[in-house]
This record gives structure tokens, C-alpha cells and sequence, in this order.
């Protein structure tokens, strides 16, 4: 964070600062910020966030022990530091990280690219990321920070060292990406793609296009839209940008597009066309034909940002993985585990299961390990039952089911043809663990997916570690 005193981050958040013995207003603040009193360290700022769960409160003294310099807090504690009390530990929070973004962006050199979407935006994030670390010095997230909690917190690292912040936007609601857009004011804004993940939130699909159409709206007159040709509802935000368009997609109507796509168990192969360059064969090592359009992506918010192509093409062929429990290949050898379980929603759950089937070798064995897509509300038995169906339509060898929130994937699977055992149910975890232990042999491919909430991410890795541990 840039340095600023007690006092003006008190007036900036609207707090009443209360000072410690040996301390003053003018006391200079230069640490990080976080709501984690686990990741608090020497000199910087703990925000005491109430919670459904626990209350940020109670870890407040842990924070001092670690080296908090100030906390922010809803009533006043016990804590021998200064502490600014507020009425909104969230809300001062984002206003905070509006006021060190805005000083930063003062000196004219930061650039800020931000991307939203159903799918792939931590995939999107990485490579922007990994592209953008090329030509200057780069704030980006890690994992998903994208709420109103996590992308606050990774604004508030920029210095006036930052060339550019990569700012990952996420929403379960209207009017959550404005609320983000209005602290970050990006000049690179990317839609991805509009699907069904937290629809029983939002209550419909239209909503989430809404939402995530505030991303186009947020641009000022010398932004850049970056949008997905490929989506009619992405293309229809184009009447909300002011200022330039830039086009990704698969079809000839995008100035970024990719062409003879081919997907295998070590990556995937395509043709990037762009402007005024001539075509060039990509080795994109993330498995998944769904992963080409997040490349494509960060490919065209390159382009808008004059990043040379040749650039964007080195980086693209050196990234080995989408982000840990995103498609990542744990295990090739004698079983191949890929882990694909950190977060799910129809979309993403239907490209993994086509994904699956596409990279199968002849004869090769298919086990899909599957948990629940939360977050769906009253379309959640529709969406599971479709994914059963689409497993037995792929010849899927194997579907593993886990938990009762997803058990009507297990139950159309059953009745779309899995009759012959091709279809298991698990109670939980250790149970699915406990069945793929007998049923698993050299040879197979193995998928595990499912939304973070549904834990499956540790099963993939237990699975990983079991073939490493007693297969290999």
C-alpha cells in the first residue's frame, strides 16, 4: 500500500481514530491490508470483518501478536495499537482501496484491466497476469479474491511502482461489479461470457447478464471493451461501451479468434489469428477447448494495451495449468487424475465432461467424479439432471456421484442408460474414495469436479497422492 498517515485513513474511511500509547496521528502506515488474522504481518492493517460464522473481533488480538499496526474495527477493543472505528468494516474497507487507487492513478501511469464472467475468470486473470508481468510491474489477486472482500484487498498492494492492476470481478447480485468498478475504474474491461453460475441469486439469467454488462458501463470514453463475439448477450453489452470494442471468439467476426483447435491429455493446439499479424500455431498446455477462449481473452486485452503478439505467444505456450484444482493434471502415469473441483456451475461442469471425452485415447477408461454446482436455486435438480444425461450421451465409463445435493445427476445418468453399473453414488467423500479404490485400474482417465462448497478438490488430491503412493 502507498503510505498514508492515521489521520487521513480515518478521514478517508469515515472512522474515529483512537491512538495507542506511543502514537500519533501523523504515524505513517506502509503495510498491507487484510480480514485474515492469519496473514497479518509487521506494519500492516487488520480489518475486523463480522461474519455468518465468526466474528473478526475475536481475532483482532492474534493480528496485534502477528505485527498489525492499526485495526479497523466496529466498537472499540483492547488491543495496545491505534484502531479507527467505523460503522461498516466491509464498506471502509472498499473505501480505502478507492483512495489508494485513486492516488495512485494520479500519477498517470497505472493501467487497470478487469475481467468478469460466468466462466474462466481466474484462468483469464493468470494469464493476464503472466502477459502484463512482461512489460512493467503487476497487482493481480490470488485465487479468486473477486468479491467485495478479496478485490479491495488486492487494490490496496498497489504502490506507485504498479504499471498495471489485474482486477478480478465477481458478483452473486446486481450492482456488485459497479460496486467494484467504482473503487478500480478500469480502462481494459473483459466479459467473458454469461452462464448460470449463482442464478438462483441472481434469479435469472437476464439478471446476470445485467450484472456483468456494469463492467461495459463502468469504461470511460477512452476504455476498451474486450467482449466475447460468441455469446449473443456479451455481444449486445457492445451498445453500452463508449468508447472502442475489441472481439475474441472462434468466429471470423472476431479480430482475435482461434481456428483448428485440437485437445489433448498434454494441452491444447490452436491457431491464433489477430490483427496485423500473421497467423501462428499455439502450445497452450491447459487442457480444455473451454480454456481457448479465456487465452483468446487475455490475448485480445494485450492487444488493446499494444502488448506485441509475439509476446502474448511466448507466455501462452510457457503456462502449464489454469490455476491449482483448475484442470490440473495431478497424475499421468499409470492413471491420469485431473482436478477440476475449486468451482463449478453448469457451463464449466458441461466443458469439463465434453473435455474428458475429447482427450480420451481409444479404448481408453473415463471416470467422471462429480459433486454438486451450488448456487442454482430452483434450477439446480433441471441443471443436475441434464448433467447426467450429457455424462451417458459422452460414454462416460464411469460417473461417480457424491452427496445428496447432487444426487439427481446420479439418478438421470440411471435413467438415460447407466444400467449397467455405470453409475455410482456416494454419500460422501470417503465413500466415493473407498469405491475408486477397487474400481480404478492403469489406464484411466479420471476427472473430479464440482463447486468449491462440495470439497471434492481434497478428494482429487487424495486420489492424486494414492496413485502416486501405491500405483506408481
Amino acid at each position: 500500500m502507498i503510505p498514508m498517515t492515521l489521520r487521513e485513513i480515518a478521514e478517508r474511511i469515515d472512522g474515529r481514530l483512537l491512538l495507542a500509547e506511543g502514537t500519533g496521528e501523523g504515524d505513517i502506515i506502509r503495510g498491507l491490508s487484510d480480514t485474515d488474522s492469519r496473514k497479518i504481518g509487521t506494519g500492516d492493517i487488520f480489518f475486523a470483518k463480522p461474519g455468518e460464522v465468526t466474528d473478526g473481533h475475536l481475532y483482532a488480538p492474534k493480528a496485534v501478536e502477528n505485527g498489525a499496526a492499526l485495526a479497523v474495527v466496529e466498537r472499540e477493543l483492547e488491543l495496545g495499537i491505534p484502531q479507527i472505528v467505523v460503522d461498516d468494516v466491509v464498506a471502509a474497507l472498499g473505501q480505502l482501496a478507492t483512495e489508494v487507487v485513486e492516488r495512485v492513478r494520479q500519477h498517470g501511469r497505472m493501467r487497470v484491466v478487469a475481467v468478469t464472467g460466468s466462466n474462466g475468470k481466474t484462468t483469464t486473470k493468470n494469464l493476464l497476469k503472466a502477459i502484463f508481468e512482461r512489460h512493467g510491474n503487476v497487482v493481480a489477486p490470488i485465487a479468486s479474491f473477486n468479491n467485495e472482500v478479496g478485490a479491495p484487498t488486492t487494490f490496496l498492494q498497489v504502490t506507485e511502482e504498479t504499471d498495471t492492476l489485474i482486477a478480478e470481478m465477481g458478483a452473486s447480485k446486481v450492482g456488485e461489479i459497479r460496486y467494484l468498478t467504482n473503487m478500480a475504474r478500469p480502462d481494459i474491461g473483459i466479459v467473458l461470457m454469461v452462464g448460470l453460475a449463482h442464478a438462483g441469486e441472481f434469479g435469472g439469467i437476464e439478471m446476470i447478464e445485467k450484472a456483468k454488462a456494469e463492467m461495459v458501463e463502468a469504461l470511460g470514453e477512452g476504455g476498451v471493451a474486450v467482449l466475447n463475439a460468441d455469446d449473443p448477450r456479451v455481444v449486445k453489452m457492445a451498445q453500452k461501451a463508449p468508447g472502442e470494442v475489441v472481439w475474441f471468439g472462434r468466429g471470423e467476426s472476431a479480430q482475435i479468434r482461434a481456428t483448428d483447435v485440437e485437445v489433448s491429455q498434454q494441452g491444447t493446439r490452436f491457431v491464433l489469428h489477430s490483427p496485423n499479424h500473421d497467423p501462428v500455431s499455439v502450445e497452450f498446455s491447459v487442457i480444455g477447448e473451454h480454456h481457448v477462449m479465456n487465452a483468446l481473452a487475455a490475448t485480445a486485452a494485450a492487444h488493446a494495451a499494444g502488448i506485441p503478439i509475439t509476446d502474448v505467444v511466448e507466455v501462452l505456450t510457457t503456462v502449464t495449468r489454469a490455476e491449482r484444482w483448475r484442470m490440473e493434471v495431478l497424475t499421468r502415469e499409470p492413471i491420469t487424475v485431473i482436478n477440476d473441483a475449486y468451482n463449478a456451475n453448469p457451463n464449466s461442469m458441461a466443458a469439463a465432461l465434453r473435455t474428458l471425452a475429447q482427450i480420451a485415447n481409444p479404448g481408453q477408461r473415463t471416470v467422471a467424479v462429480l459433486g454438486q454446482m451450488s448456487e442454482l436455486g430452483d434450477q439446480s435438480v433441471f441443471e443436475h439432471d441434464k448433467l447426467g444425461e450429457l455424462a451417458v450421451r459422452l460414454g462416460v465409463s464411469q460417473t461417480v456421484v457424491i452427496g445428496r445435493d447432487a444426487r439427481p445427476l446420479y439418478l438421470a445418468a440411471v435413467a438415460q442408460g447407466s444400467w449397467d453399473n455405470e453409475a455410482t453414488f456416494a454419500e460422501d467423500a470417503d465413500e466415493a474414495f473407498d469405491f475408486l479404490r477397487g474400481y480404478l485400474q492403469p489406464g484411466d482417465l479420471v476427472l473430479v469436479k464440482s463447486s468449491n462448497s462440495a470439497g471434492l478438490r481434497m478428494l482429487g488430491d487424495r486420489l492424486g497422492d494414492y496413485v502416486k503412493g501405491t500405483l506408481a
